[in-house]
């Protein structure tokens, strides 16, 4: 049985927008003022990376718990490059997973990290579908 996602976005005056989401909470979305907009909201295509790094991060969060390892600090970086012509679209994103701690096991949280991006991510799976991807993990251990 699949699953249909419905999400209303209605527009609320100038450029902005208001989104709901099944979660029940809403969130505004904008352009910066030099596109017209009163840069009140996130911006659509950053939204997209937002989304990228969440849902890779609870598919890590989750493996952490399960794994009983011990994190003090995890954080997600992605840098996209945006194409010149119009329509413009991310062709390649990186995206850099920080783990800190002074417990690290780095093998099990490169595994967390390669279970979510190859296995678990749906946003990640979409996102191949229109851009090159490249995974970097960094560990410090606070030494």
């Amino acid at each position: 049985m699949s699953t249909t996602n419905v999400i209303t976005t209605k527009w609320v005056g100038n450029m902005a927008f208001e989104s709901d989401n099944p979660s029940g909470l809403n969130l505004s979305i904008d352009s910066s003022p030099e596109d017209g907009g009163d840069g009140k909201g996130y911006r659509p295509k950053a939204l997209m990376l937002s989304a990228l790094a969440g849902c890779s991060g609870l598919d890590i969060a989750m493996l952490i718990k399960k794994m009983k390892l011990k994190v003090d600090s995890f954080q997600i970086e992605t840098k996209a490059n945006l194409t010149d012509e119009h329509p413009k679209y991310y062709d390649k994103v990186v995206i850099t997973y920080h783990f800190e701690g002074s417990e690290l096991e780095e093998k099990k949280l490169k595994r967390a990290v390669d279970l979510s991006v190859e296995k678990y991510c749906g946003v990640m799976e979409m996102f191949r579908k229109f851009a090159e991807l490249e995974i970097v993990t960094s560990f410090d251990s606070g030494s």
